[in-house]
């Protein structure tokens, strides 16, 4: 039996030699020489939601949008929120306050160019918001995003703010203006938090633990993020033997199962864009206000 509250349902657009775990060992330069299967996973990922009746925010690299247009404006099509990812994957913990205003604008320029609206939603790569770049929330503000999704309040040897709070957080700037942070999902247990909001995560629990984590969340009226990739769906993808062995382990984990552990996920409770659930939600408590109403697709 689905759920009363409505969560939200994530996908980050990149290819399969894109992740953060790859760049030591794909070089960006040779991007364009690798084969790519961004379109067909893609396609493979929204077929899954269609057969469920679900939209997502689809948070889209700019790189992928500059050179597969069409794969947007069909996600777009589709009745889905088009959201940014920045535009190579670098991540925002790398870049300088300039750096990243313009990595926001090219992306959110493909984006537009692709399928007509610019972007309200960013996702940084891997997370990468943290406590010595929370100034990040005010770049986007200014430059007119309306929430983030970037944070992830665990313990991480690449990300995480484990004292995040685990619900969506309205950040408002001194100008007055505001900003969501929806972070990741995590559960709480033995006195810290628990990362269940897909991704490799999906891969690595089974699939009961999961489900039974994100309820465990529900049952405390906060909305779940869950997450995952189109290469997730893709077993059959190229495999990168110089990449560092934790780093294969984490990327082709039980890449076999992602499919069903999701279907059976969209079976169990009620998902939306992001966009769509922030609509629900009191600003100064991170709960519904009100019941969700259907949006159009956003980009």
């Amino acid at each position: 039996m689905t759920s009363p509250l409505l969560h939200a349902m994530t996908v980050d657009v990149e290819d399969w030699y894109q992740v953060s775990g790859y760049e030591g060992a794909v070089d960006r330069a040779t991007w364009h020489e690798r084969e790519s299967r961004v379109v067909r996973a893609t396609g493979l990922v929204l077929d899954v939601l269609a057969s469920r009746g679900v939209r997502a925010t689809f948070f889209t690299l700019g790189w992928v949008a500059a050179r597969h247009p069409a794969l947007v404006r069909e996600i777009a099509a589709r009745g889905h929120e088009v959201a940014s990812h920045g535009w190579d994957h670098r991540l925002a913990s790398s870049l300088t306050r300039d750096e990243l205003r313009d990595d926001l604008r090219r992306t959110a320029d493909a984006l537009e160019a692709a399928c007509g609206h610019r972007p309200v939603g960013w996702r940084a790569p891997s997370f990468s918001v943290g406590r010595d770049n929370l100034w990040v929330h005010d770049l986007l503000r200014a430059e007119g995003y309306a929430y983030s999704s970037s944070v992830f309040p665990v313990r991480h040897d690449r990300y995480g703010i484990p004292d995040f709070p685990r619900r969506p957080v309205f950040l408002r700037g001194e100008d007055g203006r505001g900003l969501w942070e929806f972070p990741m999902t995590t559960a709480r247990l033995l006195g810290r938090n628990w990362p269940v909001a897909g991704g490799g995560w999906m891969r690595l629990l089974p699939g009961a633990v999961m489900r039974a984590a994100l309820r465990r969340v529900e049952a405390e009226g906060v909305p779940v993020a869950v997450y995952l990739h189109p290469w997730e769906l893709d077993p059959g993808q190229p495999t990168v033997p110089q990449a560092p062995w934790r780093a294969r382990v984490r990327h082709r984990l039980n890449l076999d199962r992602t499919r069903p552990r999701l279907e059976r996920l969209l079976d169990t409770m009620r998902f939306a864009p992001m966009g769509d659930v922030l609509a629900t939600l009191d600003p100064a408590t991170g709960t519904p206000a009100h019941p969700a109403t259907p949006g159009a697709s956003l980009c």
